[in-house]
């Protein structure tokens, strides 16, 4: 007897029923198999996303990235004309040591083969404005904040008696010394160094700033251009220079929760300083100098 299931009108033959029963189990296994692939799928999908939109531009990372590689979610390469105002705002003068010469100036800011140039000059009008000294900083508060990520900032820093030179990161909603702070990089005048800080309330007020370190130094090629950056996680900051990881800052448990402020969303500063209590006195004979900036990557 020809012993078979057919196809064309669906009828089963006169199988026996332990052979019926067989067929139908190993059928239903393959229906949990394709579910179960579906699901891991959907799951899969799931975790390439990076981050989540708060207030249409805070980029907060989505739980559990943090174990999966890297992906670029913002970049600028510095390709256009002028300086994208959807990106950047210029940095206005304020009254921090970092800040005084701070302007919006045009004199202070170029942007040609793909660079940005960020000057430290001497005021070549102080009849209405009596500042000695001029300086270019830009800063994506309120246009692009990020919880957790990775940052590269390829830069090249001029050096000149009373260049402070900073890449940082502060929080978009808090306010300091409360919020944290995350200084990338600070540059001295001719350093073959830069430093790399942690500054928050348990560091500043509380005086806990070796318990754990809150900084380290690490060795940069003068002159030249060097890709500066952190891996930011919820756990841990990690500092990078030039692909190579260089001091860790951890987060501690049993401890001031003030230890560890890095759980919300910062945004991106950028500037050349000139002069201040640490950096000291301006040598207005090494003036201009620039920080020129190729690039600015962040992934999540």
């Amino acid at each position: 007897m020809n012993r078979r299931i057919t196809a064309a009108n669906g009828l089963l033959s006169a199988l026996p029923a332990r052979a019926i029963a067989h067929r139908g189990a190993a059928l239903r296994r393959v229906r949990v198999v394709l579910y179960i692939t579906m699901l891991c799928l959907v799951a899969s999908s799931c975790k390439t996303k990076q981050y989540t939109i708060v207030d249409n531009y805070m980029q907060v990372q989505t739980a559990g990235r943090e174990l999966q590689p890297w992906k670029l979610v913002w970049q600028e390469d510095f390709n256009g004309k002028a300086i994208d105002t959807t990106k950047w705002t210029r940095i206005s003068p304020n009254t921090a040591d970092w800040g005084r010469h701070m302007t919006t100036a045009d004199l202070c800011y170029d942007l040609h083969n793909g660079q940005l140039y960020l000057k430290g000059v001497q005021n070549p009008d102080t009849s209405t404005d009596k500042r000695p000294y001029l300086t270019g900083g830009v800063y994506t508060k309120g246009k692009f904040a990020f919880q957790y990520g990775m940052v590269e900032i390829r830069a090249k820093l001029e050096c000149a008696q009373g260049a402070w030179p900073a890449m940082w990161l502060l929080p978009e909603k808090s306010d300091w010394p409360r919020g944290g702070e995350i200084d990338i990089m600070e540059h001295l005048n001719f350093d073959s160094i830069v430093y790399q800080t942690i500054h928050t309330y348990y560091t500043y007020t509380l005086k806990k700033d070796k318990e754990p370190p809150h900084g380290s130094t690490a060795r940069m090629k003068p002159n030249d251009f060097n890709v500066y950056g952190i891996k930011w996680f919820p756990d841990k900051i990690v500092y990078v220079l030039n692909g190579k990881e260089t001091f860790t800052y951890p987060r501690v448990a049993g401890v001031d929760p003030s230890q560890w402020p890095f759980d919300k969303p910062f945004y991106l500063l950028i500037d050349q300083q000139l002069g201040g209590s640490w950096v000291g006195k301006v040598k207005t004979a090494h003036l201009p100098v620039n920080m020129i900036i190729d690039w600015v990557r962040v992934y999540q």
